[in-house]
């Protein structure tokens, strides 16, 4: 027996090697050792019944761009059947390409170089960023590269178990809808509207997807898992971060199977901010927010049971969306801006004499001046100055109230006019009035999962799941490149409002096309 153990360690070995080039290649190894020693191996334990995967983790964080709070990383998965091979890549990023340090030359570079070295094919590779506003090194395609290479060298046979969790209290919908029927944003670049204005906000999608890959003897090797929600709260030292979803994996990871790989895949958070994101009275901490993520991913883990399951597919098309034209909407938010310019009026009061008066006025409404016994004094006298006074005084705070109301909305038009005119130069300057975008299908035992390239609105990730044949489907915006904002239709109806539907270069109905696709697509999975 134990003579037995030694060759099959070898066998193991040996065909892990063998099933980086041809699946064949596995067989026919194998059934030489079969003949020569005698062994009895099952070659559905490689192939057919079972999957192979490995996973990895290459640090990624730029070090010379300032203090590091926590480490940024490359976080890949490898996994192969017969007859397909699938990487999923994890990037602690905020986009892949077109903004911030990750290059538009990046993903070619990556998927080229995996496939000279690897033979896997470019088509089958999908990087995800987690939107996170940390700053990578220079050389982070040689690293990611690195963190696939070193996944697929350490392939093992996997059950594969697929499950849900819930997570509600770590994030919120960014849009406000308005009495008027507009729409706002909660964001750091503008203030936001006065409270009585705002009617409703947006939902959430509280829903953790979880994929869990173990090893034969119940070990895990990775846990992927997708949820909605921008990581981009900070941290008290304001040093480089991967936000809450960068905590989240760590305390997966710390609390599995040595060397288990967490793998954060984001959702459809483009309208979804951190809870309680404008906080002024507390530091900003994406850790307390990344342990409560981690924790309600670990809870569902731990209920997934993992079962041999030898279904891995991956389907991969390319998707023709409309550019946009907003030209028109420039022009009536140009002569917005100008509207609210001229609606300053003067103002006896500057910043100096208002806050003192605010205060003495919300603290005493009746006797703000002074204490009520010299107002009873001079109504006695049939005086009124102090209400003289106090009615001037009023005129002045609501003059200045108003224009402090107009200079936020001209801050909100002038940041998202800036926005349109970006995107209304990008289109006129393409080479057609279509935008490319790939999409791709994964599947995984029943874990189901479609990918956009764009920061898609929680909106169309939860249509896409209620309308999918399969229980288990996720939806990953920020894949395989970066397009901007991807809103609703109803959204883009307030072109100018939000940053969604300004910093976005798709035309009103691509929502509709991209559904139906995706429909089309997650048949075939």
């Amino acid at each position: 027996m134990a003579k037995r153990s030694v060759w099959g360690n070898y066998v193991t070995r040996s065909l892990v090697a063998c099933s980086h080039a041809k699946p064949n290649c596995v067989r026919a190894t194998l059934t030489c050792f079969v003949l020569i020693c005698g062994t009895t191996f099952s070659t559905d334990v490689v192939f057919g019944q079972r999957l192979w995967a490995g996973a990895a983790k290459v640090d990624i964080t730029n070090r010379e761009a300032g203090p590091v709070n926590d480490a940024l990383h490359a976080r890949a998965l490898v996994i192969r059947s017969e007859d397909t091979t699938a990487v999923l890549v994890a990037v602690d990023a905020v986009a892949i390409g077109e903004i911030g340090p990750i290059n538009n030359e990046y993903l070619r570079n990556v998927r080229e170089r995996v496939e000279r070295e690897l033979q896997i094919s470019p088509s089958n590779i999908m990087v995800n960023a987690s939107h996170c506003h940390g700053i990578v090194c220079k050389d982070v395609d040689e690293r990611t590269f690195q963190a696939i290479k070193q996944a697929s060298e350490r392939m093992v046979p996997v059950k594969v178990g697929v499950g849900h969790g819930h997570e509600d209290r770590v994030q919120e919908n960014r849009r406000l809808i308005l009495r008027s029927g507009r729409e706002a944003d909660v964001r750091h670049a503008y203030s936001l509207p006065p409270d009585e204005e705002v009617a409703e906000v947006g939902p959430i999608d509280p829903e953790i997807g979880i994929l869990r890959l173990d090893r034969m003897d119940g070990e895990t090797v990775a846990v992927v898992y997708n949820f909605a929600c921008h990581p981009i709260q900070g941290v008290p030292s304001r040093g480089n971060t991967a936000d809450m979803t960068g905590f989240s994996s760590q305390v997966i990871e710390d609390n599995l199977s040595a060397g288990t790989v967490a793998l954060f895949v984001q959702g459809c958070g483009g309208d979804i901010n951190p809870i309680s994101y404008k906080a002024v009275d507390h530091p900003r901490d994406a850790e307390t927010l990344g342990n409560l993520l981690g924790l309600s991913t670990l809870k569902a883990v731990r209920s997934i049971k993992c079962e041999p399951d030898g279904r891995l597919t991956v389907v991969s098309e390319m998707l023709e969306l409309p550019r946009a034209d907003v030209a028109q909407r420039i022009v009536e938010l140009e002569a917005e801006q100008q509207r609210l310019l001229q609606s300053l009026r003067g103002t006896s009061l500057n910043l100096k004499t208002f806050i003192p008066l605010v205060v003495k006025y919300r603290v005493s409404e009746s006797f703000p001046s002074y204490y009520s016994h010299r107002y009873l004094h001079d109504k006695a006298l049939g005086r009124d100055d102090y209400d003289q006074l106090d009615a001037e005084n009023r005129r002045n705070m609501e003059s200045y109230i108003q224009n402090i109301y107009t200079m936020e909305l001209l801050s909100r038009n002038q940041t998202n006019l800036a926005l349109l005119r970006k995107h209304q130069l990008q289109n006129l300057a393409a080479e057609k009035r279509g935008i490319d975008v790939e999409l791709v299908g994964l599947r995984v035992g029943d874990f189901v999962l479609t990918t956009f390239p764009g920061e898609l609105t929680v909106r169309i990730g939860l249509n896409i799941k209620a309308a999918s044949p399969h229980k288990h489907t996720f939806v990953a915006g920020y894949t395989n490149g970066y397009i901007y904002y991807a809103p609703t239709t109803d959204q883009l109806r307030n072109v100018g409002g939000a940053q969604e539907d300004s910093d976005c270069i798709l035309a009103s109905g691509w929502q509709e096309i991209y559904e139906a696709k995706v429909a089309k697509l997650l048949s075939e999975l």
